[in-house]
């Protein structure tokens, strides 16, 4: 060989090696202690139900254990902190909500820790309708019924949510907005406790994510009067949406997904992104999401979600979001 093509052939695998790497790091990459999944809600409610649904065949898949840490407060705030400022390297991951991941940032402004380029997007796992429904004391069988006894009532009913920016207390507010309500928003630090108190009657009306009330309103303990997706639940199939009870523009659907801090390397997200997209291609797991009402992901071609179609997806989340807020004029303190 000439020393012109040594220094050709050396300068060539020079540069084939960069080109290699990641997907050789790709192949090679397993974390080496317990993964810290990180849910910002109470145990429980639907963020809650998703995370423990996947994380023990991901434990399995990766070979250690993935443990879920609940970390309530601030409608997610406070669990997204945790993640955004945490160790990235693969082993601290968020159950991002819509809540903490599109609607707090313009609901929270400046007394937000954290900003969406804080995170890199893994994978979108489920979305879901939110359900509005009363204690079955109250005299409302359908939505219409419900707005005209709060109109005749106004500021003596309370509608509960899960906590402050959560899509349920989106609902609540695009619901007072389209009907002209004078409704008090209560909120909870969880479906759990919001749940309870419906029950119990100290409070009337409530929004939820369909996975975490869905067997209270089908062992009758809560009244439905409708879901607020574009269809009706084939889980809920008798209920109508909000647009069939007349109200369109109350429209929302909540979405769970994992996140991890932003500089976890791209290798790590490669191989979360693709063992959690196998798990839910399983249809035994995926019959536990739909059966609660859950709905696929479909961000990219073929279905399921890719990091960057679940990133896309959640920058049009937070434009969407923020102007909802702002033209429902909620606070933090409403």
């Amino acid at each position: 060989m000439t020393p012109g093509s040594t220094r050709r052939a050396l300068l060539l695998g020079g540069l084939a090696a960069p080109l290699a790497s990641p997907a050789a790091a790709q192949a090679q990459w397993s974390p080496s202690r317990p993964i810290r999944l990180v849910v910002g809600f109470p145990p429980a409610g639907t963020t809650d139900i998703a995370a423990r649904i996947i994380a023990e065949p991901l434990s399995q898949r990766l070979g250690q254990p993935v443990t879920i840490e609940n970390r309530p407060g601030a409608g997610g705030n406070v669990g997204a902190d945790v993640v955004a400022k945490g160790e990235a390297d693969g082993h601290l991951l968020l159950m991002q909500t819509v809540s903490a991941g599109a609607i707090n940032y313009q609901l929270y402004g400046p007394r937000i820790p954290y900003k969406p380029e804080d995170f890199a997007a893994v994978s979108l796992v489920v979305r879901v309708p939110n359900a509005i429904f009363v204690n079955p004391g109250v005299r409302a069988t359908t939505l219409a019924e419900l707005v005209a006894l709060v109109r005749a009532n106004p500021g003596r009913m309370n509608i509960g949510s899960s906590g402050v920016g959560t899509s349920l207390h989106m609902t609540g507010e695009l619901l007072k907005l389209a009907a002209n309500l004078d409704l008090t928003h209560v909120p909870f630090r969880g479906a759990g406790p919001m749940l309870q108190e419906i029950i119990a009657g100290r409070i009337e009306v409530g929004v939820d994510n369909l996975p975490s009330v869905i067997g209270h309103l089908r062992e009758g303990r809560l009244r439905p009067l409708a879901v607020t997706t574009a269809t009706r639940s084939p889980q809920l199939p008798d209920v109508p949406t909000t647009a069939e009870a007349g109200f369109p523009s109350v429209e929302a659907t909540a979405w769970f997904g994992v996140v991890a801090p932003v500089r976890t390397p791209r290798p790590v997200i490669a191989r979360l992104n693709r063992e959690i997209e196998a798990i839910l291609a399983d249809p035994a797991i995926w019959g536990r999401m739909a059966d609660l009402g859950g709905m696929r992901a479909e961000l990219a071609p073929g279905g399921g979600s890719t990091p960057e179609a679940f990133d896309a997806f959640i920058r049009a989340e937070v434009a969407k979001w923020s102007e909802v807020v702002r033209r429902s004029g909620a606070t933090v303190d409403s």
